[in-house]
């Protein structure tokens, strides 16, 4: 739903950089660096919201985070499906994955190109550092049932 015309990642990378490193989920913050709701969005309602950035409450982030599903109580603290709930439930227990900027409508698709493209091999070789870990027994529970599909 974002503007045709995106954001120039270039104008914003400092601060798209410091918003990742940061140890806690990021697509809020995201989403605000992103252009806003498109005049053509599908959203049935009349007034213009052209430009706005609220989060739409659609639960994308909540549902892909990796951590609440390791965490499933703590998804019980709200029934908020929003990114400021997603922030307030896992704050500084973020894995830092970024799958939550990559499933929300209303970031731009040039930020989750960056992410894809300059953050990625940073983030998994982070998780497979993590695998083996005995602090992690779900990140290797996850993997073995992974593996075990094929």
């Amino acid at each position: 739903m974002p503007q045709r015309i995106q954001t120039d990642v270039k104008d914003i990378e400092a601060v798209l950089n410091e918003i990742l490193n940061t140890k806690s989920p990021p697509v809020g913050r995201c989403r605000l660096l992103s252009s806003g709701f498109s005049p053509a969005h599908a959203l049935n309602i009349t007034e213009d919201i052209s430009g706005h950035k609220e989060c739409l409450g659609c639960g994308n982030c909540i549902d892909i985070c990796p951590f609440l599903s390791r965490e499933p109580s703590r998804r019980e603290k709200t029934e908020s499906r929003t990114s400021m709930a997603l922030e307030s439930t896992v704050g500084e227990d973020c894995d830092q994955c970024d799958a939550c900027i990559l499933v929300c409508p209303q970031v731009d698709t040039t930020i989750k190109h960056y992410v894809v493209n300059h953050r990625m091999l940073e983030v998994m070789s982070r998780l497979g550092e993590r695998i083996g870990d005995e602090d992690e027994p779900d990140l290797d529970l996850f993997l073995e049932e992974a593996l075990s599909q094929n």
